[in-house]
């Protein structure tokens, strides 16, 4: 896991914790107030949210305590595309540039050009240095991509 996706998930759990689980535990506590639970819609709901949120708690702690944080900066890989590198490439038949980096699972994000370790670019793109072409084998075809620069930031 890179040291962004880590400090993301410290902030989605601190966040879970210290803003959202107390927020279920008043809505369980006034719905519990309000008298009958087997009938009491609110209550339901705040206990389900509950344990959705606990779910979370519980998959993010696992999530951190398991996860090798890498330090992209601290990576000497002399060029070629690493866990964690930027990958800046050029779609050969389209000429659209595009950058990439590559990161772990749970911090895949299309939108946010971070790609999963797993994805079928990233799985062309490892060991690979500037100037080589790539061919990648995805869903919707066979596409070949030049890579421009590689850098670990």
């Amino acid at each position: 896991m890179t040291q962004s996706g880590a400090r993301k998930l410290r902030d989605e759990l601190q966040r879970l914790k210290n803003d959202v689980r107390p927020r279920i535990i008043r809505a369980i506590a006034e719905a519990r107030a309000h008298g009958d639970l087997s009938e009491n819609a609110e209550y339901h709901a705040a206990r389900e949210q509950q344990g959705f949120v606990e779910a979370r708690i519980a998959d993010i702690e696992g999530k951190l305590s398991h996860a090798e944080v890498i330090d992209i900066a601290a990576v000497n890989a002399r060029g070629k595309v690493v866990f964690g590198a930027t990958v800046e490439l050029m779609n050969v038949s389209t000429q659209e540039v595009a950058v990439y980096q590559i990161v772990g699972e749970d911090e895949a994000d299309i939108k946010s050009g971070l790609v999963s370790i797993r994805s079928p670019i990233a799985r062309a793109l490892i060991t690979k240095e500037a100037g080589e072409i790539i061919v990648v084998e995805a869903p919707g075809g066979r596409l070949e991509y030049e890579i421009i620069d590689v850098r670990y930031v």
